[in-house]
């Protein structure tokens, strides 16, 4: 009994000691000569110590930084917008519990060291990089200043170099990075001001590498005679924007991207163009016979074509598969690189006489008896058998407009290589296939007059185009006759009126 006793007691004496341990630690106060951040905190307990700490950080994350890039743009923002957070916040159980563990010996020389040397510990602040590299990103249009490339004109039939200049570009990932460690290593809490971390921008080209560049590499010619005054514009507008580019060896051209937008604001017109198998009015149409005359040039000239593709339907200023159609809408483009080991001059003009060419100029190497050629052949040949009569409910009745005939095809282009007039090859540049789309008519049917409306539906029943435009025509006459008749009689009406 005596035995059960004393384990009793002694079992007792031990959970009265967990007890008063664990109440110890919720009211234990941190030793004299402990510092957090370069803050006193002896004699605080754990929540006290916690809270003057983020107090602090709270206070410190509305500070204001200043990120000023090289070009002098700067953005003031605050460490709260980068997710500022404390991690290592058992930092300060750490502080509470220094110098209370161990034998007794141990935890009086810690209080001792503690009153001739102070401990000085440090919190750990988190920030989100990735928000850092965004908001540098979000801003690149005015933190950067990048370089402007040496570049070529053409004048009075002479070149002229126009001098480049370095840029300078700021890198998010190292700026990011700085940011981060002043933030963690040396700020102080205050408003501050940080210069982000930026690399030169250096321009393409030189004065003597572009002054090697005088030999036409590349021309081609097309005709657009029978073309009206709003295509004509376009066709000149397009060439225009291209004319007087330089482009530097591996550095890729996207004529769509030097074209549009096709807007009245940018130069162009409504034209013709090909939509669903109709010609119809567009800003810009005709502008894919600016893209196929440089894309002859380019072959001629040797360049990598990287994209290319061919009309819907045949056109007739080239020859089948010698097309480039340029469609913003479907992401046509024509796409090259310069694949020489030296720059290269877009020259392109129009004439009065109706004509576009595209010369490229660059630096010959080939061979003065080596020659090439393109050529097209027709594989196959469909020959439209019928006609289309399209009904527009939308048009008054005497509306007609009319698309002519294209015959389906299948076509490649070759390239032909000649050495002192012998063929030495002969390969397959490209394979296109033409729809073939019968002649079509959209002709105006809503009208009030019971008679003109069964007079089309008449003509229309014929299949016959021709029918269809004359009956279009003679009611848009009667139409025209009864308006004018309509207009005399009030003109009559109202001068019998008059006093």
């Amino acid at each position: 009994m005596k035995r059960r006793f004393v384990r009793g007691a002694l079992a007792a004496l031990v959970l009265v000691t967990f007890f008063w341990c664990d109440q110890r630690s919720e009211a234990a106060t941190i030793n004299n000569g402990i510092f957090i951040d370069g803050n006193d905190v002896s004699g605080l307990n754990s929540s006290q110590a916690t809270d003057m700490i983020q107090n602090e950080i709270d206070t410190a994350a509305q500070s204001t930084i200043e990120l000023v890039s090289p070009t002098g743009y700067s953005i003031s923002i605050h460490p709260s917008d980068l997710d500022m957070t404390w991690s290592n916040r058992d930092i300060v159980k750490y502080a509470v519990n220094y110098g209370d563990k161990g034998n007794i010996v141990r935890r009086y020389k810690i209080k001792k060291d503690l009153e001739y040397g102070k401990l000085y510990l440090n919190t750990d602040i988190d920030y989100n990089r990735d928000k850092i590299i965004k908001l540098i990103n979000d801003h690149e249009d005015v933190f950067n200043q990048e370089a402007i490339d040496y570049e070529l004109s053409r004048e009075n039939g002479e070149f002229i170099v126009k001098t480049g200049q370095a840029g300078i570009i700021v890198d998010p990932s190292a700026s990011a990075d700085e940011i981060i460690r002043f933030l963690k290593e040396d700020w102080d809490g205050s408003d501050i001001t940080l210069a982000l971390v930026s690399v030169v921008d250096e321009p393409l080209g030189s004065a003597g590498e572009l002054s090697q560049i005088n030999d036409v590499i590349g021309s081609f010619t097309t005709e657009y005679k029978s073309s009206g005054s709003s295509r004509c514009t376009n066709i000149a507008n397009g060439c225009k924007l291209i004319n007087g580019s330089t482009v530097y060896p591996g550095e890729q051209f996207s004529v769509l991207e030097h074209l549009v937008p096709f807007t009245a604001q940018n130069g162009y017109q409504l034209a013709g163009s090909y939509q669903n198998g109709l010609v119809v009015d567009t800003l810009g149409g005709g502008i894919c016979q600016v893209s196929s005359t440089l894309y002859n040039a380019v072959l001629l000239a040797e360049l990598q074509v990287d994209q290319r593709q061919n009309h819907s339907m045949i056109v007739d200023y080239v020859s089948p598969s010698g097309d480039a159609a340029i469609a913003e809408s479907s992401n046509k483009d024509f796409k090259f690189t310069n694949n020489k080991d030296f720059p290269i001059y877009i020259e392109g003009y129009t004439t009065d006489s109706k004509t576009i060419t595209f010369n490229i100029y660059g630096l010959e190497t080939r061979p003065a008896n080596r020659e090439i050629s393109f050529r097209s052949e027709v594989l196959e040949r469909t020959v439209p058998d019928h006609e289309n009569i399209i009904q527009d409910p939308g048009q008054p009745l005497g509306y007609y407009s009319v698309t002519s005939s294209h015959a389906g095809i299948k076509a490649r282009y070759i390239k032909e290589v000649k050495v002192d007039g012998v063929l030495q090859s002969s390969e397959e540049i490209n394979t296109s296939t033409y729809k073939m789309v019968p002649r079509t008519i959209v002709v105006g049917v809503s009208t009030e007059n019971g008679e003109a409306y069964a007079q089309m539906q008449e003509a229309i029943a014929t299949g016959s185009v021709d029918q269809v435009k004359a009956t279009a025509r003679y009611w848009a006459a009667q139409n025209a006759a009864a308006a004018q008749a309509a207009q005399a009689a009030e003109a009559a009406e109202a001068a019998a009126g008059d006093p």
